[in-house]
């Protein structure tokens, strides 16, 4: 029986692992079936941190805003200035507000003065 030269699916396939697999070391750069292991293991990480990093990020802004209002004594805890904020229908998201908090604080302060005006 002759030889049957295979078509070019499965090599297409593998390739494109591989290039998926181009910043790997060692097995994980050069072994197909650890390049698919690891490239599908790189992406269920991604997938899943994806969601991590937004969290991660909205406790950090939570935390920054938190100690601004307490160093700068504005309100006694970041709750009671959500809560304030809230209620005024001043809409800032927490990402501005600890930018605001970590940059100038003096913007909070005034923030913080809007709230308690209305009052």
């Amino acid at each position: 029986m002759t030889r049957v030269p295979r078509g070019y699916i499965a090599r297409r396939r593998r390739t494109k692992m591989r290039s998926f697999a181009s910043n790997f070391r060692g097995a994980h750069l050069r072994l197909n079936r650890m390049i698919t292991q690891q490239v599908k293991r790189a992406f269920v990480s991604s997938h899943r941190d994806r969601g991590r990093q937004k969290r991660d990020f909205r406790r950090l802004w939570i935390t920054r805003i938190n100690a601004a209002t307490r160093i700068y004594k504005i309100f006694d805890s970041y709750s009671k200035l959500i809560h304030n904020l809230y209620k005024k229908k001043l809409i800032l998201n927490r990402k501005m507000l600890a930018q605001v908090a970590v940059s100038n604080p003096n913007n909070l302060y005034t923030i913080s003065n809007k709230i308690k005006i209305i009052n």
